[in-house]
């Protein structure tokens, strides 16, 4: 008797693919959508369709059901990311979602169906060598390891990411090749729930002021949602230099700016650690490091203290922001993670390390 999977479809041309592959391997394949939006609005948004979804499992012959999970959503996601934005951390709500959301929920519904495996259109691998281990998907330019840096042994170990053995571009022609409408569908968007900006949502986020890195007084800012590590435009700031923004101070209410040289950090401090293998590699361990998505992973040395990753960098690295995930590589193997909690720049970091003795 074939093995029963579940597949999360979102309707897009990853998860499509991902179910026939499934499907073409000898699985007994099940799609599901988690419908994550409100359920009196159109069932469809940046990130999934579900006329889209049903579409493309009556295209594969597949049976297809909708689950409404838009009250999870809203408490485990929506609302822990406003909380954020509104004490001026720029969160990764992609990453509360999938911790919190698509792969518990998916798990729940293929208990409740007896199936012993789920699967996504996620770009990464899974090798089950022995435990099983979260690697990159095969395609750089579109791997999605980052996002799944919170995944448990557990999860892991019922996990199947097909269309990470591929690149975007072999799904895409494979899709056409089959005659599937999702090839010819535009690609999903990150941030599902804000198809105008965060901004949007908090209206009552209060102006304040914003300060160069000396403490002068440049203007005021519209509000701390608005802004992030790193922006450039939008401050509506006149200067003989570029600035950007350099932090967010929610203490005062205040956007700090500076020249670009100011973005680049000697390293980070790292909280509310994930390891896949439920045990870090040791209390002091070489990784690579990626501070948010697409960003190029960072050689840097990894010291343990307290449930806190100090984290110093090989090369200074621009823009570590507050409330994005940091990442711990070997490689292509995905080691954990946690989020960022502050940026270290040099004296920092050099106190820290004489605290701690690292040389």
């Amino acid at each position: 008797m074939a093995e029963k999977v579940l597949v999360g479809m979102s309707g897009g041309v990853d998860s499509t693919v991902a179910a026939y592959l499934l499907r073409e391997a000898g699985y007994e394949v099940h799609g599901l959508t988690l419908w994550l939006w409100d359920p009196q609005g159109p069932y469809e948004n940046p990130c999934c369709s579900l006329d889209a979804a049903a579409l493309a499992a009556r295209e594969l012959g597949i049976p297809h059901e909708v689950v409404q999970a838009q009250e999870d959503f809203r408490r485990l996601v929506v609302e822990p990311t406003l909380s954020a934005y509104r004490r001026g951390i720029t969160p990764n709500p992609c990453a509360f979602c999938n911790r919190e959301v698509r792969f518990a929920l998916l798990l729940r519904e293929a208990d409740r169906r007896g199936i012993p495996w789920v699967a996504t259109g996620h770009h990464a691998r899974v090798v089950r060598a022995g435990r099983p281990r979260l690697l990159r998907g095969r395609d750089p330019q579109k791997d999605q390891s980052y996002f799944l840096f919170a995944l448990t042994h557990e999860e892991l170990s019922r996990a199947l990411f097909p269309v990470g053995e591929y690149t975007k571009a072999e799904i895409k022609a494979l899709a056409e090749k089959l005659g599937l409408t999702a090839a010819r569908l535009p690609e999903s968007q990150d941030l599902c729930f804000a198809p105008e900006g965060i901004a949007a949502l908090i209206p009552e986020a209060e102006p304040g002021p914003i300060y160069d890195v000396d403490g002068r007084l440049l203007g005021r800012h519209k509000g701390l949602p608005h802004y992030t590590v790193g922006q450039r435009h939008g401050l509506g700031l006149s200067s003989p230099r570029p600035l950007y923004v350099v932090a967010l101070d929610p203490e005062r209410n205040a956007v700090i700016v500076g020249p670009e040289e100011a973005l680049y950090a000697q390293g980070l401090l790292a909280q509310d650690l994930h390891w896949i293998g439920g045990e870090p590699p040791g209390e002091r361990f070489p990784a690579e490091v990626q501070v948010r998505y697409r960003a190029a992973p960072v050689p840097a040395e990894v010291e343990l203290r307290e449930g806190t990753a100090w984290v110093r960098f090989s090369r200074p690295v621009r823009a570590v922001t507050p409330g994005q995930a940091a990442v711990f590589y070997r490689g292509e193997e995905v080691l954990g993670g946690g989020i960022i909690a502050r940026p270290l720049f040099g004296e920092a970091l050099r106190g820290q390390a004489r605290v701690q003795g690292i040389p």
